[in-house]
């Protein structure tokens, strides 16, 4: 019987495990009058572009009192397969011409910025 226990425990524990993500927090400050933009370019492009590439898109903010400011927070598998997302999606056809396209009138983004977090064994989301 506390061989199936174990067993039971062991299997819980490694699902829980394959469970887990990692998440990563990105702040985009915007040049001046360009976060309509950015969010153009989000709400028709980017977000579908980062799901086939592996990306989970958990949500997206606008701060309140930080103008020219998108929060947003991606869901990974893993670090490696973060860094691999990263690097097909700046690849991606579609992508590079998107981006192309919607910084004709100037440059969109002064700045990111990027937090890779794991979730806390308390945290609702993992």
């Amino acid at each position: 019987m506390l061989k199936k226990i174990l067993i039971a425990a062991a299997l819980m524990v490694m699902t829980m495990q394959a469970a887990d993500r990692v998440f990563e927090l990105r702040t985009y400050t915007t040049n001046e009058g360009k976060l309509p933009d950015l969010l153009k370019r989000f709400r028709d492009h980017t977000t579908r572009i980062f799901e086939r590439h592996g990306m989970t898109n958990i949500g997206y903010w606008v701060p309140q009192d930080k103008p020219n400011t998108l929060i947003y927070v991606l869901a990974f598998r893993s670090r490696v397969d973060a860094k691999k997302a990263w690097e097909d999606f700046r690849a991606d056809p579609e992508w590079q011409k998107v981006s192309k396209a919607s910084e004709e009138n100037g440059k969109i983004v002064a700045h990111v910025e990027s937090v890779f977090m794991d979730p806390a064994d308390f945290s609702s989301i993992k």
